[in-house]
């Protein structure tokens, strides 16, 4: 191939582009009707005020969400102080309830003890 072969394609293809571009730039606009023109504005200005609408409904969702993950953080955080709270007053009654049991042990096999020693004391005399 040669190089003006080239050089011509390369203008040819050029030419083509700018009659291209010429064609889109100078193709007249169509008369718009101003009653269409009233018609297209009211409904852009219809959806605009709906499309605010939802926007405002999804902000008042969003945050009527926040608030209920809120409300229910807080209680899960009750919950758990509730929880942790009558565990702690569970194991305090247990431990009173072990030292009683074990007070109660101690006081009966004292009280073996003294039945065993007053059999022996009985049994030599």
């Amino acid at each position: 191939m040669s190089f003006q072969n080239h050089n011509e394609r390369r203008e040819a293809a050029e030419a083509a582009k700018k009659a291209m571009l010429d064609k889109f730039k100078t193709k007249a606009t169509a008369p718009v009707d101003p009653e269409i023109a009233a018609q297209r504005a009211a409904e852009a200005k219809a959806r605009e005020e709906k499309r605010v609408e939802a926007e405002q409904r999804r902000r008042e969702r969003v945050e009527l969400e926040k608030l209920e993950r809120k409300l229910a953080a807080e209680a899960k955080a009750q919950a758990e102080v509730d929880a942790e709270r009558f565990a702690a007053e569970e194991a305090v009654r247990k431990a009173a309830e072990d030292a009683e049991a074990a007070e109660i042990l101690s006081f009966e096999q004292k009280a073996r003890r003294d039945l065993k020693y007053a059999a022996r004391k009985a049994r030599q005399k």
